[in-house]
């Protein structure tokens, strides 16, 4: 005897809805977690990780990045990257290991230490923040007896490697620091994109992170980078560095 409609309707709903929930959680894509580490004591060596569980693959990873402030470049060494190619890692097992690797460059109590100071913090879920400027008072002080740090973002047009040309438009990024009366120097601008960076359509500015010892010595911008991922956009975390 056919199931009456009654019980039919229900059972379809449900089917429906377990669809919709499985089409969702395979379009997500790989949002990496920030970590800031921190500073060198003196300020010339900035440090953060990037981790998570790379779609796809559903491997977990860990990225640790280590930046010469005054020349913006990595330390010798260094990016450090982990991936443990087993699905029932862990993230912190990752994580673990990065920062075991990270203990021959900076000691990590070091870092601890010398954190700094999150000045401006925009995630990638921040949907009301403008994500191409960020103007922030650089240290806790008030009434504030610092000049503020203002940094501009605009998106390029450029070529990335064979494998982005079916992924669509390709975007760098050219970073601007604006100073008294509205003057502006480029801190960073892309002439290519790295192939360390994927295929990247979009970018954010993510944090300003500084450094004090007693006055202020060293910045950092971190940057989200939007990649165009296996299940869904990808996120992943870069860093233009600077001195006072």
């Amino acid at each position: 005897m056919p199931e009456p409609a009654r019980y039919r309707l229900p059972f379809l709903l449900a089917v429906l809805v377990g669809l919709l929930g499985w089409s969702s959680a395979v379009r997500a894509g790989d949002i990496a977690r920030l970590e800031i580490l921190g500073f060198s004591h003196n300020g010339a060596v900035f440090a953060f990780e990037e981790y998570g569980v790379q779609d796809g693959s559903g491997f977990p990873y860990a990225n640790r990045y280590y930046i010469d402030t005054a020349s913006d470049s990595f330390v010798k060494g260094t990016p450090i990257r982990v991936r443990l190619d087993d699905e029932s890692a862990t993230i912190d097992a990752a994580r673990a290991e990065a920062r075991r690797k990270g203990e021959t460059i900076i000691a990590q109590s070091e870092l601890d230490a010398n954190r700094g100071y999150t000045a401006g913090y925009n995630p990638v879920t921040e949907l009301s923040a403008d994500a191409h400027r960020m103007v922030v008072n650089p240290r806790p002080i008030l009434p504030p007896i610092d000049t503020p740090l203002e940094f501009r973002l605009d998106e390029t047009g450029l070529t990335g490697s064979e494998l982005c040309q079916t992924q669509g438009e390709i975007k760098g990024f050219r970073l601007l620091r604006i100073g008294d009366g509205g003057k502006a120097s480029v801190l960073h601008e892309d002439a290519s994109i790295p192939k360390s960076r994927g295929c990247p359509n979009g970018y954010r500015i993510g944090a300003v992170q500084t450094f004090s010892s007693p006055g202020l010595r060293a910045y950092a911008v971190v940057i989200s980078v939007r990649q165009y991922g296996f299940e869904g956009p990808d996120y992943r975390w870069i860093a233009v560095t600077g001195q006072m």
